[in-house]
């Protein structure tokens, strides 16, 4: 089979994602220069250095790599993936805020190992499933082992505690087993026991609680709990049809928390307006039906359903953002793919994106 060109169409999504991103990042942080030029620096360097100058190298040298090889380094790079995240634990290596233990620091670099986590489960669940596809077994060899691999991830994750990251996972995991054929009874028993589980963890887990209570009644708490929820709104709400124009934004200063980060949907909102909310959120659409498209006309079942958990993983991640800061879902602290400050998340995605744009050159015309 001749190779073919990458889906430049993919490509140019891609493309215009991560230069809105940009261009609304560049004046969200202005937020934070306000308060502390030291603070805006080194946003400023991790996102350039760490996301788009490891990220636009690892890109390149997906982009080169045949796909087989992330099949065959499968399990090494997984159990790399586990080693690395849990290692946030250790003494002078790990780094916490807030409470939280999601970082590791080695000189001036600090980065969120979780964001490897999710690459690495992704590649490695679609090995599996390709290497099972022909035992007809479902529960045994599919069902089984992603409750496993599930069971491992929850233990740290939990710990750290990052709730959302392992979200984002299951739905994913439980997603890739969809397209790989496994009967619809499984997938349906899988999925209302994943939100059990999950109103179980919400019953014990006190923040949970105050994030369901909070999503419930946006208005219960508007100095606490409930303040980014209400100044999102407000941010958008100002923003109208039109925006009130591109660095405008008068909530990155001093009310909206993280405008850089979790906050940067809210920021757009109030800039670009209704207009530019509805073009991103349009745009992240046409992402994730080229991206299924490239992943059916893949050349088999490892590819497919690598690009297809990695397309799945980037636009719940980014609807799960874009809904929390709408109200529509409860707030999770996800970044915004392509757009949020986070280094490791960017330089992540972009490898990934490399690899889809790898798979496509091989694209097969289906009937």
């Amino acid at each position: 089979m001749r190779e073919k060109k990458i889906d430049r169409f993919f490509l140019i999504i891609v493309f215009l994602l991560i230069f809105i991103g940009t261009a609304i990042f560049i004046s969200a942080s202005l937020g934070i220069f306000a308060k502390n030029e030291g603070t805006f620096y080194s946003v400023l360097i991790s996102q350039l250095i760490l996301g788009f100058g490891f990220g636009g190298i690892g890109m390149y040298f997906a982009l080169k790599i045949d796909y087989k090889f992330w099949r065959k380094y499968s399990f090494y790079i997984f159990l790399g993936s586990i080693l690395l995240t849990a290692a946030v634990f250790i003494p002078y290596l790990g780094w916490s805020h807030l409470g939280a233990e999601r970082w590791i620091q080695l000189g001036p670099l600090r980065f969120q190992p979780v964001e490897i986590l999710k690459f690495g489960f992704v590649i490695y669940f679609a090995a599996w499933l390709s290497w099972t596809k022909n035992r007809n077994q479902d529960f045994k060899f599919k069902i089984l082992p992603l409750i496993a691999l599930l069971t491992i991830i929850a233990f740290i994750l939990f710990n750290q505690p990052d709730t959302k990251s392992f979200i984002l996972i299951a739905i994913t995991g439980i997603s890739m087993l969809f397209i790989s054929g496994v009967s619809i009874k499984y997938i349906t028993l899988l999925g209302v026991g994943s939100i059990f589980a999950l109103g179980i963890l919400v019953f014990f887990t006190p923040y949970l609680q105050e994030r369901v209570k909070t999503f419930i009644d946006p208005s219960q708490d508007p100095r606490g709990s409930s303040y980014q929820i209400q100044q999102s709104l407000i941010a958008i709400g100002s923003g109208g049809i039109l925006g009130r124009g591109y660095g405008q934004s008068i909530q990155k200063f001093s009310y909206l928390p993280e405008p850089q980060g979790d906050s940067i949907f809210a920021v757009l909102g109030e800039e670009l307006g209704f207009i530019g909310s509805v073009t991103v959120i349009i745009l992240y659409l046409l992402f994730v039906l080229r991206g299924l498209r490239i992943a059916n006309n893949s050349p088999d079942l490892f590819s497919r359903l690598l690009v297809s958990g990695i397309v799945i993983l980037i636009i719940a991640q980014s609807f799960m953002n874009i809904a929390s800061i709408t109200g529509v879902f409860p707030l999770t602290g996800v970044p915004l793919v392509f757009m949020s400050h986070g280094g490791t998340s960017l330089m992540i995605y972009l490898i990934a994106i490399g690899i889809v744009l790898q798979i496509s050159k091989h694209q097969q015309s289906r009937p």
